[in-house]
């Protein structure tokens, strides 16, 4: 159990830093009288950080062990929240939040490698998602306190939050979270060495099926992370209450598909759970734009969104599983790359949900549906293995 909440919180490091300042977002705008999309840039440069750190903390941690780059990372976190709380413009806020990210990065891909070093098989893929039942907590949670919070505080009162959070995390794992990786399964972080390993992994076709399966899936899921506070607030009129309430319930879906899918796992093949959580995601996701395109009911968007968003509690468990299964002695370098796929793809879905401009939630969609669409064709060509590649060509000459 203390294992659970930690590793968890600290796979929270993404939703929490990200959701819990969403309701904030059309409030700083006016604040720093800025633009919807310069505002969203601090949500671009999270992600972007996010990113960047995963790539380093991960062959760091490979080498020197697990806590030692984790405790840098949240002490970076901490020194990033405090600089995002006492920002006097938009410029240096964007700054700060790259150095939060840095240091949340840290947390995400170590916290992912630490249940490679202690599980195998089905087990790594119950306990990725037991980690749902903790983190998906994050995106109820966040939204409704970020909102709760800006009743009685400005948006600043977020990072100080957030601040605390990090210093808690920070004394957890000084005190209560061993090192899981020994000494003789380390090996150097040289730079030579470590783009090898990188570039073993970006030629490695299952590894990059189910990775990219996965950020594609992501970057629909930040599409919507990004642009759902203006689209629900400035277009269907939503308060800052009731967006976080909407929020909060697609993370519920996440939470219950995340236990749902640990109930099926030995039951089902990994892949077979995946299939259908990309394939029902991916209709979701088409329906969403139907509905705002044709300017439904509330409702006739609500829920294809919610059984898009519910569908990460399927997909991230089994695609991680299945990328990371192959690659135990790399496997923070492995944690790594299928992290940075994730958020540099959602990096690129931040920016074009507001290309679009106000008063419509179609760019929102449209993206959302097309990240869905290359997700799903990402699984089913990417993912197919050598040996069944040769059978259809084989059957095929016959």
């Amino acid at each position: 159990m203390r294992r659970l909440l930690i590793l968890g919180g600290l796979s929270a490091f993404g939703p929490l830093s990200i959701d819990m300042y969403l309701p904030a977002l059309p409030r700083m705008a006016g604040d720093f009288q800025a633009s919807d999309t310069t505002v969203q840039l601090t949500l671009t440069a999270f992600v972007v950080g996010l990113a960047v750190g995963q790539i380093v903390a991960g062959p760091l941690s490979d080498s020197f062990g697990r806590r030692r780059p984790l405790l840098v990372g949240l002490g970076l976190y901490i020194a990033g929240s405090v600089a995002a709380a006492a920002s006097p413009g938009v410029e240096l806020l964007i700054a700060a939040r790259s150095v939060q990210a840095l240091g949340a990065a840290a947390g995400i891909v170590i916290a992912r490698a630490t249940v490679r070093d202690l599980y195998t098989g089905t087990a790594m893929t119950k306990f990725f998602s037991l980690l749902l039942l903790v983190n998906g907590l994050a995106p109820i949670l966040a939204p409704v306190l970020g909102g709760q919070l800006l009743t009685f505080t400005s948006w600043r009162g977020v990072f100080v939050v957030l601040t605390g959070f990090g210093a808690l995390l920070l004394a957890a794992v000084a005190f209560a979270l061993p090192e899981p990786l020994p000494v003789e399964r380390r090996h150097p972080a040289r730079l030579r060495g470590v783009l090898r390993t990188y570039g073993r992994l970006l030629t490695d076709h299952t590894f990059l099926g189910y990775a990219l399966t996965a950020g594609l899936n992501f970057a629909a899921l930040f599409a919507y992370i990004s642009g759902s506070s203006f689209a629900l607030q400035d277009v269907y009129r939503l308060s800052p209450q009731e967006y976080s309430v909407v929020f909060g319930l697609n993370g519920v879906g996440i939470v219950l598909a995340g236990q749902l899918n640990g109930w099926l796992v030995g039951r089902f093949p990994e892949r077979a759970l995946l299939r259908a959580g990309v394939t029902v995601s991916t209709l979701s996701g088409l329906a969403t734009l139907a509905a705002a395109t044709l300017r439904l009911p509330l409702p006739a968007l609500l829920i294809p969104l919610l059984l898009m968003v519910s569908c990460i509690g399927i997909i991230n468990p089994n695609a991680s599983s299945l990328a990371l299964a192959g690659h135990a002695r790399t496997a923070g370098s492995a944690s790594a790359l299928l992290g940075v796929l994730q958020f540099a793809i959602g990096g690129i879905a931040t920016p074009l949900v507001g290309l679009g401009g106000p008063g419509t939630a179609v760019p929102m969609t449209a993206v959302m549906a097309g990240f869905g669409v290359l997700a799903l064709l990402s699984f089913a060509t990417l993912t197919v293995s050598p040996t069944r590649r040769g059978f259809r060509s084989s059957a095929g000459r016959r």
